[in-house]
């Protein structure tokens, strides 16, 4: 086959004023695309038009299934993204769709793009659906021109993964304690305190119970109007008393006094009272991790949850308590899975268990995949990602930890109400990076090593203000994988990462944790240069 004509579709946000936000870099980013396929002899027709508001994205799932009905449904299509998108306003037509599909990112951090694409992808995968995927900062590099052509040519394209195998005979103290965590799980079952679901069309991030409850993890399903209602009887002393500690720690907050651009002191307030009330709720009910969903509803309500979540997923943060059982989850992390992403989740719990076993700091977050440019300079000469996300980072990641933490207004094109984030750097270290998806109705997780940098100061603040600066920031070498790899492999907008305290540490708990894995029947691959057997 040779393909002449596509049809384009873009994706958008629920949000309109993140829709007319970004809508320029995905108007240039389309011109481009057109111009080089039309080099390539395929006209590429948009199948849907700027509409009233200001922006040419599908921004509904009702949208997206008209768009779909009058696509021949034996014509290719690509689905172009320079921004956030939520997969679920076009996964109705893909997933019905009979014609070759093409995902296409802009190799930019300006908006997350590649944090789309990667959520679609791994949408798509979790559904069965074929599709091939492209990257590129201008659409003019090899990489990019011969995938181009092999699509135009065959409706596919083949990417290079020989960074991804199967696990193989591991270090026999690590496997033994991955297993005894693994009998322990399903002995005495775990909860993931789901505070909704399905947060922004993220449908790789839902989990069905059939799949998680062999392995000893059960959903509570709580509601978020429930969290609100908890968050009304929380007192202001209450919330006051963990600002307190806050500022006795040395984090540091940039306030200001207009509700709709600045971060306010009743806002963090309120993020205070929410954290008060997630903590209670989940001691409540019996939970090991939880996720809030915070966007559509609960964002027209309250301040963002971002600095709850930092706070949630590190040993250290504020107590809190209640009249029956005093101090709540003393002395210990509360996992938190940011927009209640249930891969994200189930690894949150198996690394919290394999790192206190290990004696290790068990704080961890997910990040999104952002970006990355090369960098040359201070000892480095390496592909440096940036891992960066708007919550979940825990204090004791940042460099100098809630003394190097700072509290920004988040944007208010994504959050209406405000509220802090849980700003900073993150420190130099060994990381372990992994990531739980679903394809072909089962578990797969892909598990690596990585180094996380220390920048210059203007480097890391040139990337910050390439991407969001209000957000924390990770600058991070993966170990034996390339960039259109990672991209090529990876099936979700987010990878969850832990540090360890030293490069044996984190090949031990590498294993430990890959151990686990398996124990509990999910299909573990080692991506990159990683260090196992005896």
């Amino acid at each position: 086959m040779t393909i002449n004509h596509a049809y384009l579709v873009a994706s958008g946000d629920l949000r309109l004023s993140a829709n007319q936000a970004c809508w320029a870099a995905q108007h240039e980013m389309e011109q481009h695309l057109t111009n080089v396929f039309e080099q390539h002899g395929v006209k590429l027709e948009r199948a849907h038009q700027v509409n009233g508001q200001g922006h040419g994205f599908i921004d509904s799932q009702r949208m997206g299934m008209d768009v779909f009905r009058k696509i021949p449904k034996d014509a290719p299509v690509v689905v172009a993204e320079a921004v956030w998108q939520y997969s679920h306003h076009v996964l109705a037509g893909l997933r019905a769709h009979q014609g070759p599909i093409l995902t296409v990112a802009n190799w930019s951090g300006q908006w997350p793009g590649l944090v789309g694409l990667l959520n679609l992808n791994g949408s798509l995968t979790k559904a069965g659906v074929t599709y091939s995927s492209l990257w590129s900062k201008d659409f003019s590099d090899a990489f990019f021109q011969e995938g181009l052509t092999q699509w135009v040519k065959t409706g596919h394209i083949s990417h290079e993964l020989s960074h991804v195998r199967a696990l193989p005979t591991l270090n026999p103290d690590m496997a033994a304690l991955g297993k005894r965590l693994a009998d322990e799980l399903r002995e005495r079952q775990a909860i993931l305190g789901i505070f909704d679901e399905g947060c922004m069309g993220m449908y790789n991030a839902i989990i069905d119970d059939e799949l998680l409850n062999p392995m000893g993890i059960y959903k509570e399903r709580l509601s978020q109007s429930a969290m609100v209602a908890a968050m009304r009887l929380v007192s202001d002393e209450e919330a006051q008393a963990v600002r307190q500690w806050l500022d006795d720690r040395g984090m540091q907050f940039m306030t200001g006094e207009d509700e709709a651009a600045d971060l306010t002191d009743e806002q963090i307030l309120e993020q205070l009272k929410m954290y008060i009330a997630a903590v209670r709720i989940a001691h409540e009910f019996g939970c090991d991790a939880i996720g809030i969903q915070y966007q559509q509803g609960l964002k027209d309500m309250s301040p963002a949850s971002d600095l709850v979540e930092g706070l949630l997923n590190n040993p250290e943060r504020p107590p809190v308590f209640n009249a029956e059982s005093g101090e709540l989850y003393a002395g210990q992390a509360l996992p938190h899975f940011n927009e209640v992403d249930e891969g994200a989740a189930v690894d949150a719990l198996i690394t919290n268990r394999v790192w206190n076993s290990l004696g290790f700091d068990p704080s961890t977050t997910l990040h999104d995949l952002r970006w990355g440019e090369h960098y040359t300079g201070e000892d480095v000469d390496d592909f440096v990602w940036v891992f960066e996300i708007s919550g979940a980072v825990p204090a004791s990641h940042l460099i100098d930890g809630y003394a190097g933490a700072t509290g920004y207004r988040q944007p208010p094109m994504y959050f209406p109400l405000g509220g802090s984030t849980l700003a900073g750097t993150c420190k130099p270290g060994e990381l372990v990076w992994s990531r739980i998806f679903v394809e072909n109705g089962a578990l797969y997780a892909d598990i690596g090593r990585a180094t996380a940098l220390s920048l210059p100061a203007e480097e890391t603040q040139r990337r910050l203000d390439a991407t969001t600066p209000q957000w924390p920031i990770l600058h991070a070498v993966l170990h034996g994988v390339s960039r259109d790899q990672m991209m090529a492999r990876h099936k979700a907008n987010h990878l969850q990462v832990a540090y360890a305290p030293t490069a044996a540490d984190a090949d031990k708990a590498l294993q430990a944790k890959a151990a686990m894995f398996q124990a509990l029947g999910i299909h573990v691959h080692l991506c990159g240069d990683v260090t196992t057997g005896g």
